[in-house]
């Protein structure tokens, strides 16, 4: 870690003196955010509550206040500040009256948004404005988080839960049915408490194909498996299912499978693959594989989620090998590491990544970290940039093994328990945990995602992550399970280059993670470019910073951000969005369709469903797609010990702390190692950092940690910040004065911020979580090292 000294209540890390003179300096009321402390006032998310208008110094928030000269300070254009005034004026009177006069912060938002006021082209200050107006006078301790979004009573019926529920709700639920919106929780109930229904339904929208029908759904017999047997006697082959044309979804051997585009050719067309050339593909690989390799070896892949990464993947399982996923920014040893773990005979990588013009080693990485043979595929051109090492090969010559032999491919059928990848926690001490995927985690990937991403068929999913991590098998799946396109990005997903790319081809879903999100806002990369193709958002893998999303859902004319939170153990989201329910900023909306949960308080009781509440997380065992076994830990022991009895059965352990708000929203707090006693109060380190992340603009980002003095006493809270500006000199003492304020004011008067430090960057996993537990280590050893002075 790298940054100013840490020193207890003196050093701390803020922006230059000039910068927040320059601020503090400021008489035009209308610019955002607040720019005096005197500003005090929070609206929903933590941001200032204001409108246009200052009344005594203080802030009222109300979209009627906003004039003409707050529409130009937020950056429209004088001529265009008048036609913007009379759009958004009409459109709160519009709201006004169809609520019978009132000024619902709801009912007025949702007018603004409907009619089309706020365009992706307006500059995000005038987005801020007019949302935080909107919803200045909202009373989120009684109300809980505003929503954003609204589900139409209308396009609810188009949506894939949606359609099924009018087909079939009026059956399952009798009378109790309604439509898609209204009946949306009865409907999950019963998914919850019939899965044998729910499933059997579900398995008709995806392309599933058996060789041999399951004998049940779900089988609860065998009390020694805690999460049941499912599709007892089922033999399949999961990647065929992906290769295979459907009809129902309108899937022909010329439908497009995969559209991509290299780093460096952003204005050139965009690439297409159809399903028969996918196969073609797949089959030649799995050939090649037979004649190295006996059914069931293991065989890595260490590379970007390119084409040949997803060919490769698709042979590995249509071949009847099972995948060992390596992310491509492992260090050597942690290759060795999962190389060693699952036992992988062999690997694929490529020679290089390249990021722009530079290149940087991937293969050499391979060869310090493991013996084992690998096939090396050039990541630009047809020739490699290196030599491969005795007993390694190059993608060529793997290739030139298929010669001769038959241009089809007979996949190999197992039951639905086999195991088919291996993929890994993001453990960051010992070994992590090896966790197998068998047949069943695909089907949930693209069960959930075509239920709460309403997925469809000749859609184009993007979701820029890695086959190393959870998510690259979710997304690869979710399309060829429900019919989508694939799209890929060659490349950075950090830079405009993907932003184009999204936009030329013509992506519907987009998945992200908070810190992509920060990085396309800081830089303005989608400017000039035309996100409104894209239906439906998604994020996940760490909390979402809600004026982030903000900035993320006006690109695409406010559509729903679906908020996804679960585990490659399970493989799927247990907790998300639902596009039949309102959606709010940093918040889901529940639990995902068949999955049950109950939060626990300090004695490991259950809170009542209807009540707000915070506590760890307990999901219902019954979880379909979820682990049943790990390969070098004990399960058992990790998922379940020590867990209670809920209605007969006991829960498992995910380890996540939530709360359930007032209006039944569930934003997730962390990790339960992430909780902290300040005071005598529990806390979570995300709620600290939701805070602290907007006691100023100058901030990039906040990590909270809390450290035990080492001769006792209680916890200490500290905050470390990495600034927008990070060559900038700053005024450490302000910085704290402002944590310590925002935090007394919206969390608890009683917390006190005892340490700040500025660093360049926080520690991070691979697949982008923070470190907390290394930011808490560094710190006291820090604080060791300075007691001996």
């Amino acid at each position: 870690m790298t940054g100013g000294e840490l020193a207890p209540d003196r050093e701390l890390v803020y922006l230059t003196s000039n910068h927040h003179s320059q601020r503090a300096q400021r008489t035009t009321p209308s610019t955002y955010p607040a720019t005096s402390e005197t500003e005090s006032e929070q609206g929903p998310g933590g941001k200032p509550k204001r409108a246009g208008r200052r009344h005594g110094g203080d802030r009222e928030g109300s979209l009627r206040e906003i004039r003409h000269s707050d529409v130009e300070a937020a950056g429209l254009a004088r001529a265009d500040a008048g036609r913007f005034l009379a759009a958004l004026r009409s459109a709160t009177a519009t709201a006004s009256s169809s609520s019978g006069g009132g000024d619902d912060p709801a009912a007025v938002w949702a007018a603004v948004a409907a009619a089309g006021v706020l365009r992706p082209e307006h500059p995000h200050a005038l987005h801020q404005l007019v949302y935080y107006s909107a919803y200045a006078a909202w009373d989120r301790a009684a109300r809980g988080p505003p929503p954003y979004w609204f589900p139409s009573p209308t396009e609810c019926k188009q949506t894939n839960l949606g359609r099924v529920m009018e087909d079939i709700g009026p059956q399952l639920l009798g009378s109790l049915y309604k439509d898609p919106i209204s009946s949306f929780n009865l409907f999950h109930k019963f998914s919850v408490e019939n899965q044998e229904v729910y499933w059997k339904m579900v398995l008709k929208t995806l392309s599933v194909k058996f060789l041999r029908e399951p004998k049940s759904i779900l089988d609860t017999s065998d009390q020694s498996k805690k999460g049941g047997t499912w599709f007892q006697g089922a033999v399949l082959n999961i990647a065929e299912c992906c290769l295979l044309p459907w009809p129902s979804q309108n899937k022909t051997d010329d439908s497009t499978a995969i559209v991509w585009r290299d780093e460096g050719l952003d204005d050139y067309p965009v690439n297409r693959m159809s399903l028969k050339e996918l196969r073609t593909q797949v089959m030649i690989v799995a050939n090649a594989l037979d004649t190295m390799f006996q059914k069931g070896d293991r065989i890595a892949i260490d590379m970007p989620m390119t084409c040949n990464a997803v060919i490769v993947y698709l042979a590995i399982i249509l071949g009847g090998f099972v995948v060992v996923s390596i992310a491509d920014s492992f260090a050597p040893q942690e290759i060795g590491t999962r190389m060693r773990v699952s036992n992988a005979k062999a690997i694929f990588t490529q020679d290089f990544i390249i990021r722009g013009r530079k290149k940087f080693p991937l293969y050499s990485r391979v060869m310090e970290g493991t013996s084992s043979k690998a096939i090396v595929i050039p990541a630009a051109g047809d020739c490699l940039g290196v030599t491969p090492r005795d007993g390694d090969i190059s993608w060529k010559d793997f290739l030139s093994r298929a010669a001769g032999r038959s241009s089809m491919y007979s996949p190999v059928y197992q039951s639905a328990d086999a195991l088919i990848n291996i993929l890994f926690s993001s453990g960051t001490t010992g070994d992590p945990k090896a966790i197998p995927w068998t047949q069943l985690c695909p089907i949930r990937c693209g069960a959930d995602t075509w239920g709460h991403l309403d997925v469809r068929p000749r859609d184009i999913g993007c979701w820029p992550t890695n086959l190393g991590w959870v998510m690259g098998p979710i997304i690869l799946f979710s399309c060829f399970l429900t019919g989508a396109t694939l799209a890929l990005y060659h490349g950075s997903p950090l830079g405009r280059g993907f932003c184009k790319f999204v936009q030329d081809a013509r992506v519907n879903v987009l998945g992200t993670v908070p810190s992509l999100v920060k990085s396309w806002k800081s830089g303005n990369l989608t400017e000039g470019l035309d996100w409104t193709k894209i239906r439906v958002l998604a994020t996940t893998g760490e909390a979402s910073d809600i004026d982030d999303n903000l900035w993320l859902s006006s690109r695409a004319c406010y559509k729903p951000i679906v908020e996804c939170c679960g585990g490659t153990e399970l493989a799927s989201s247990y907790i998300q969005g639902s596009l039949l329910q309102p959606q709010a900023f940093g918040a889901f909306s529940g639990a995902s369709m068949s999955t049950g949960f109950v939060i626990l308080d300090e004695q490991g009781n259950p809170y009542p469903d209807d009540l707000p509440c915070a506590g760890e997380v307990g999901l219902f065992p019954l979880y379909f797609g979820a682990s049943d076994r790990l390969l070098n830990a004990d399960h058992n022991k990790v998922y379940f010990d020590g867990m209670p009895i809920y209605r007969g059965r006991q829960l498992r352990r995910h380890g996540d702390i939530i709360q359930r708000t007032v209006g039944g929203y569930y934003i997730v707090q962390g990790r339960a190692d992430d909780t902290m006693n300040l005071g005598g109060i529990k806390t979570s380190s995300v709620e600290i950092e939701r805070v602290c992340n907007r006691a100023d603009e100058g901030l990039l980002e906040t990590a909270a940690v809390s450290i035990k003095p080492s001769g006792g006493g209680p916890e200490q809270l500290a905050i470390l910040a990495v600034l927008k500006d990070r060559s900038a000199p700053y005024d450490a003492n302000l910085l704290k004065s402002r944590f310590q304020k925002a935090i007394q004011r919206n969390l608890n008067p009683l917390f006190k911020v005892s340490y700040v430090k500025v660093v360049s960057e926080f520690p991070r996993t691979a697949s982008n979580k923070l470190l907390r537990r290394v930011l808490r280590d560094q710190l006291k050893q820090e604080l060791t090292n300075r007691s001996k002075l």
